[in-house]
C-alpha cells in the first residue's frame, strides 16, 4: 500500500506544467566571404551589424517549432562586406498546459533565451573557420525585445483601427 501512494506521488497532477525541450538544432547555416582573398590584407576594423529575429509556430498539439534566426555582416569603410554569416537556430519544445496568456511569454522569451547560447556558438565557429577572428555576440535581452514588438504592435493596430 505504502508503494503505490509513493509512487502515485512521483507523478505530476495532469494539470502541471510541463516545459521541455525535445530538440535543438540548426537549421540553416550560411557565410559569405565575397570579397576573399584581397579582403584578408586589410588591417581595419570593421563594423559589425547584428540582426535577430525570433519566431514560433506549432508543430502538432502541446508541440512547437522556435526559430531564433541571426544576421551577422561585418563591413569595412567603402562598404566592402567583410563576411556575411545568416543563421538559424531552432529548437522543438513540448509545453502543456501553460495558459494562453503565459505562453506567448514562454514562446517570445524563454525559448529563445535557450536557443541564443547555441547560435552564439555556431557564429563564432563559423566565423573562424572563414578566416576571422571569432564574433562574440553579447547577451540578449529577450524580455525587452518582446515588449517592444508587443508596443510596436499595439501602435500599429491603434493607428490602423483609427483610419
Amino acid at each position: 500500500m505504502a508503494e503505490n501512494t509513493q509512487a502515485a506521488g512521483n507523478q505530476p497532477a495532469d494539470n502541471q506544467p510541463v516545459f521541455q525541450i525535445e530538440k535543438i538544432y540548426v537549421k540553416d547555416l550560411s557565410i559569405e566571404v565575397p570579397n576573399a582573398p584581397q579582403i584578408f590584407l586589410v588591417r581595419e576594423t570593421p563594423q559589425v551589424n547584428v540582426q535577430l529575429h525570433t519566431e514560433s509556430r506549432p508543430v502538432e498539439q502541446d508541440v512547437f517549432e522556435n526559430k531564433l534566426t541571426i544576421t551577422v555582416k561585418a563591413t569595412l569603410s567603402g562598404d566592402r562586406t567583410l563576411f556575411l554569416v545568416e543563421m538559424t537556430q531552432c529548437g522543438i519544445f513540448r509545453i502543456q498546459n501553460v495558459p494562453a496568456s503565459e505562453l506567448e511569454l514562454v514562446l517570445g522569451i524563454g525559448c529563445p533565451n535557450i536557443l541564443f547560447p547555441y547560435a552564439r556558438e555556431v557564429i563564432s565557429d563559423a566565423v573562424t573557420r572563414a578566416g576571422f577572428q571569432p564574433v562574440l555576440l553579447a547577451p540578449v535581452n529577450f524580455e525587452a525585445l518582446y515588449q517592444q514588438r508587443q508596443q510596436t504592435t499595439q501602435a500599429s493596430t491603434q493607428n490602423t483601427s483609427v483610419h
